[in-house]
């Protein structure tokens, strides 16, 4: 068996994800890639992302930004600061946005929960949840799945994220680690945050379109690999 590597948002960061995955020794024939969603937008290459992947075979989940390509492609708006437009005018665009839609909310295994933000602590059964969730038209589970940051013991969120909020409001995993899942939730979209590795825990956004890193855990090894960027690709909201 290979193994299961989990990238960190990648943004359209093509170059350095081609690089972390040489560093990884990435072998295409065992080994399988499970980004945390967040393929595209803000940084410089979101086609090459998507190619690469696609070629690839990756798994992995959908992301807040990968839901707005979604709708950008169905609407034909985007705004003025996404750099997704070479997705857009792709002739490759039709395969592309069909193979990026088919990622799920989330991804379910024995000793893994794959997220791109979260869990809400009032789910007894997470893939029930988001099973079937249209990325077209996300359900109220799906908003949260690649939105939450903060949110109280049951699983409502607070107006902003930033400055953080007031108690009851404390960061998600804070709720969903007192439900003793025994499973690892792996999860990016939490740039400011950093990385987190605590008990059942692997938050792999570490800002590489911000100028920071791109992170990957290695499940079979529980160990973290990471690359730097080759430049602040976005400026912080």
């Amino acid at each position: 068996m290979g193994r299961r590597l989990f990238i960190g948002d990648i943004q359209g960061c093509r170059e350095e994800l081609e690089r972390l995955l040489e560093v990884l020794r990435y072998d295409p024939s065992a080994d399988r890639l499970e980004p945390v969603g967040d393929l595209v937008n803000r940084g410089p290459d979101s086609l090459g992302v998507l190619r690469l992947l696609r070629k690839l075979g990756a798994g992995g989940v959908l992301g807040n930004h990968d839901l707005h390509l979604l709708r950008a492609a169905r609407s034909g708006r985007a705004r003025e600061s996404d750099t997704f437009g070479d997705v857009l005018e792709s002739d490759e665009r039709d395969e592309l946005v069909a193979w990026l839609a088919a990622r799920p909310f989330l991804v379910a295994s024995e000793d893994v929960l794959l997220v791109h933000a979260g869990l809400s602590p009032a789910w007894d059964d997470p893939l029930a949840q988001l099973a079937g969730a249209d990325p077209e038209s996300p359900s109220d589970e799906a908003q949260f799945a690649v939105m939450v940051r903060y949110c109280d013991e049951r699983g409502r969120r607070p107006e902003r994220d930033w400055p953080p909020p007031e108690k009851p409001f404390l960061p998600w995993y804070e709720h969903w680690q007192r439900r003793g899942d025994p499973r690892t939730v792996v999860f990016g979209h939490w740039a400011r945050q950093g990385l987190i590795r605590r008990t059942r825990l692997r938050g792999l956004d570490t800002g590489c379109v911000w100028g920071g890193r791109l992170t990957a855990w290695i499940a079979e090894e529980d160990r973290l690999v990471s690359v730097a960027a080759r430049r602040a690709w976005a400026e912080h909201d």
